[in-house]
């Protein structure tokens, strides 16, 4: 090896409460009656979303939701690609395909994302759903977000 290629991480150009807000503006009725998802950390290639899951989100036997598990991944893709792509809330989810590993217990899911991919109409990104006093994964998702094209001013 003749060292290391330069990394190509993304930068962010939004922190966790600046997208905290965006979401509140343009996507109020995900938090409508209570503030469940939300992001805790944008970074370099990434960011950390959580969800606050309690017994709205439960489904028979105190299990948390498919559904619930669904939105915190498709959230973590929405806050990637506000947090590097730029503020524009009309992108758009094209794929996302999601595998469940556990049982999630009511309490915080946090999401680990990462973005994979990052181009000009279209962002890649991976996320890993931790809970528990051990931070075991129970969800794992993929998804690609469809980037809307600049329009000049």
């Amino acid at each position: 090896m003749h060292g290391s290629k330069p990394s190509n991480v993304p930068t962010p150009v939004m922190n966790a409460d600046e997208v905290n807000s965006l979401l509140r503006q343009v996507y109020p009725q995900l938090n409508e009656d209570f503030a469940a998802y939300y992001a805790t950390d944008v970074f370099p290639g990434g960011c950390t979303v959580r969800l606050d899951a309690d017994h709205r989100h439960l489904r028979p036997g105190n299990t948390v939701s498919g559904p619930s598990l669904f939105t915190l991944a498709d959230i973590g893709g929405y806050v990637c690609v506000l947090s590097h792509a730029g503020p524009d809330a009309l992108s758009v989810t094209t794929n996302l395909n999601i595998n469940f590993m556990r049982k999630a217990q009511a309490g915080p899911i946090d999401g680990n994302c990462r973005i994979l991919k990052l181009g000009r109409s279209l962002m890649v990104f991976d996320i890993e759903m931790v809970s528990g006093p051990d931070r075991q994964v129970v969800a794992h998702a993929t998804g690609t977000y469809s980037i809307p094209p600049k329009r000049p001013k």
